[in-house]
């Protein structure tokens, strides 16, 4: 029923560390989904860089209320821009705060180490409450993990409600978000779900690339695709025992390292980290039963040509179909954004954002703090 709709925004500064996605919905917490426009603003190189500064300085921190090093002051001005982005989006919407029932916040992961039970976002709810005169929820995983859980992933839920919005899938769909670590959501015909990360997705790549050229990404796979994979090197990758492990775990973004100085040029580094985020999808999905039918790929994975080129080719070997986010009638920019959105008015619900088979964690958990301003 429409009066049950909230309207709301999510948020979303992913392990790329690129910038802060901002998306808008009408939602009612479960099958109701109508998506929004989507705006994208970019990280100015300086600010990624202090961001890395912050990633370094939270290699210490033991208790997750800590902010050691030049994390407090990081944190402020991190809030500050989600702030300024969600006025951005305002204006060029035509909308007033009034109009926005609730901001769904991820924040930036600075450390996750989900066998510790430790999982620390920065950004400061309150504040952003404050500085926009709306609502806010953030905070969303700490809850999963003390109930047992990965506290990652967090989209399924999402997922699983643009699958039934679809129409009961006849064959098992699977949507994987390749960011800075890739996530795959495994939806049966019967609505059952499993999730779980599923390797190094961008991370890599990036790392490699910013070393070695000085650039951020490798945009649209240009770099890779002057390369040649480097057969040894990625089955160094692939037979890391995350893939093979029995049960499932999150992944923080120091995992996995790039290769070593000196260990591949330029571009067969590239080609190779490209094949290895390609792989490692299909590994991590070898733990599904049965083996998906489709494939939806979503996140900043999906606009290099290479990585979805390798993947549909290893798919297509074990019978299955690839289709980008917009192929499938979504947008890959903006579902993660949206996902907290979601997320955020079924926290207000007191709806599960978590369960047993997406995170590990005891049983279906809500989660989130609220923040008013």
């Amino acid at each position: 029923m429409t009066q049950d709709l909230l309207t709301a925004i999510g948020l979303m500064s992913g392990t790329s560390m690129d910038g802060i996605d901002v998306a808008i919905m009408r939602t009612d917490g479960e099958r109701i989904v109508e998506r929004g426009p989507f705006l994208g603003i970019p990280f100015d190189p300086a600010f990624r860089q202090r961001l890395k500064r912050a990633l370094e300085d939270a290699k210490t921190i033991r208790d997750r209320r800590e902010r050691p090093g030049t994390i407090a002051a990081v944190e402020r001005e991190l809030t500050l821009r989600h702030a300024a982005a969600v006025k951005e989006f305002l204006d060029a919407q035509g909308l007033s705060a009034e109009e926005i029932d609730v901001v769904g916040f991820h924040g930036q992961t600075v450390l996750h180490r989900p066998d510790e039970g430790l999982t620390v976002q920065i950004g400061d709810g309150s504040l952003l409450a404050r500085e926009m005169g709306i609502p806010v929820v953030y905070d969303m995983r700490a809850n999963d993990m003390v109930h047992g859980g990965q506290g990652a992933p967090l989209v399924p839920a999402y997922h699983a409600a643009l699958a039934a919005g679809s129409g009961r899938p006849e064959e098992t769909v699977c949507f994987v978000n390749i960011g800075g670590i890739s996530n795959l959501t495994a939806i049966a015909p019967d609505g059952s779900i499993r999730a779980y990360d599923s390797g190094p997705g961008n991370t890599l790549i990036d790392q490699w690339v910013e070393r070695e050229a000085g650039i951020p990404y490798d945009q649209g796979g240009r770099i890779a695709s002057e390369g040649r994979v480097l057969e040894e090197l990625a089955r160094r990758y692939l037979e890391h025992p995350f893939f093979s492990a029995e049960k499932r775990r999150s992944l923080d973004r120091n995992d996995f390292a790039p290769p070593a100085p000196g260990e591949a040029d330029l571009a067969d580094g590239a080609r190779t980290l490209a094949h290895v985020a390609a792989a490692s999808i299909l590994q991590s999905a070898g733990h599904l039963e049965p083996f998906p039918g489709l494939f939806i790929i979503c996140g900043g994975g999906r606009l290099n040509g290479i990585i979805m080129d390798d993947f549909r080719s290893m798919a297509g070997r074990r019978g299955a179909r690839v289709l980008s986010a917009e192929e499938a009638g979504f947008d890959g920019d903006a579902m993660e954004a949206e996902a907290w959105a979601y997320l955020a008015v079924r926290s207000l619900k007191g709806l599960p954002l978590t369960f047993p088979g997406t995170t590990g964690v005891r049983k279906p958990v809500s989660g989130g703090v609220l923040a008013r301003d």
